[in-house]
Order: C-alpha cells, then structure tokens, then sequence
C-alpha cells in the first residue's frame, strides 16, 4: 500500500474577484521507504503539493490518503493530530526556540502527545545521538553552526517515529560542504526505512533523492527516477574536511576524560 496517494488533487485560491489555480488534478504515489525530490520554479505549485501533502492545508476537489488514510477532508483539530503523529517537517530557518537547549527543542513535539518529563528526555537524547549532537544537548541555537542547528531540527522531526520526513529547501542556509553532510544523514535516515520528500531548487540537491517530481504551472509535468545518484557519504570521503567536522572533532576531544 503506498503511504502517499493523491488522486486528481486540486487546490484553488481567491484573490479578490480573481482564482488562482495552483494545483491542477495533481495524482502521485508514494511507497514507503522512498526518497523522492520535488522541484519547480516559483509559482509552479511544489509549495501548495508540500502543504497539502503535510495537512497544513485542505485541498478544493480531489482525494490525499496517508498511510491508508482520506485525509482530505478532515478538520483541523484532525489534521493537527495526524500531523503530530505521523509527519516530521524540517524547514529552511530551522524554526529553532532561540532561548531554549537543543535537548528541549527536540522534546517540544512530545509535549503534545502527553509524555511524562523524563520519558521526553529519554527519547530526545535518542534521536540527537542519532543525528551525532549527543556533545550539543545543552546548547542553544545561538551556540551552534548552522549544520548543528539543522540537525537538531531533523532529530525534533522524528521524536515521534513519523512515517513521512518533508523537508523544505533543508539545504538552503548552508554552505554547499554542510549541504552534502545534511543530504548524507537524509539518506542515512533513508536506508533505515524512513520515507522522505524534499522540495529543493537545486538540481544537485535533488541527485541525492531517488526519484524526482517536477511541477509547473500547478502541474506535475515530470515523474522520473533519479539518473547516477549522487551517494553522499562517498562524495564527502573526497573532500577535505569541513569547518564544522573539524569543530565537532575538537569539542568531543575537549570534553572526553
């Protein structure tokens, strides 16, 4: 069963007098455990697929099943539910709480879901450990590098075991060495078994992904595998190091006995 399926998707907005028509009859499938990339140039739609696609947004006409699920037409009481459990989102910005500890911001979804304090703790050590922030937990965003800040918000989206990870444009703050560790980790994450969906501008960013959806003018014109895939832990054993690994590397010798 695919865990994304949208059939003849459509999504109208009113500007005044005017219909703005920026998904046109959109139908995809999605099986788990894929990587797929969304791209298109501004306007074309791939925003409108991502919002719907993450049920911050309710389609005009047309059918979304997640998971096995019609979420089309649910409320928004259930959509916050769905989205609480089974999406993880990360974002350009990284939407980090300035003021609060990499740790906290990794539970705050888990305050949601009525998970006793030392339970969140737990869980969120876990998920930082696995995007290798184990060393940051107590640091505040303003004390990480940009690569940090948007790990830990990877591990904020998948405090709660999602069965979909969207990303959007997670590379756009970096430098091009901390884009390639980040699409290295999304394609860690990837092997295990979780389903990803990237919205990039970048045609290179897309080569780390699997298969390639293009929109245009609220269409997808374009659904295609992705020709040599770009693996990007073989890509960064070529290249010298980058500032932040090498700041990573000192910090860990600093704190070790």
């Amino acid at each position: 069963m695919a865990l994304i399926a949208t059939e003849d998707l459509v999504k109208d907005y009113h500007l005044g007098s005017r219909r703005i028509h920026a998904l046109r009859k959109v139908s995809v499938s999605i099986e788990p455990g894929e990587f797929v990339a969304v791209m298109g140039p501004s306007g074309s739609g791939k925003s409108t697929f991502m919002n719907l696609l993450g049920c911050l947004d309710t389609p005009t006409a047309g059918q979304y099943r997640l998971d096995g699920v019609d979420v089309s037409r649910m409320s928004r009481d259930r959509l916050a539910r769905v989205r609480n459990e089974k999406i993880g989102f990360v974002f350009q910005t990284f939407n980090l709480l300035p003021r609060t500890s990499a740790l906290e911001n990794v539970e705050l979804p888990l305050l949601y879901s009525a998970v006793p304090a030392p339970g969140r703790q737990v869980r969120a050590r876990a998920k930082l450990a696995a995007v290798g922030l184990s060393e940051r937990e107590h640091h505040h965003p303003a004390q990480l590098s940009g690569g940090q800040q948007q790990r830990v918000a990877i591990a904020r989206a998948l405090i709660n075991d999602p069965v979909l990870i969207l990303a959007d444009e997670p590379t756009g703050a970096l430098d091009s060495h901390t884009s390639i560790e980040l699409m290295a980790l999304f394609q860690d994450l990837n092997r295990a078994g979780i389903t990803l969906v990237l919205v990039t501008h970048e045609a290179d960013i897309a080569r780390y992904a699997g298969r390639i959806l293009v929109f245009r003018d609220g269409r997808l014109v374009r659904d295609e595998p992705v020709r040599d895939r770009l693996i990007a832990r073989d890509l960064l054993a070529t290249l010298p190091r980058g500032e932040e690994q090498e700041e990573e590397e000192t910090a860990a010798e600093v704190s070790s006995p």
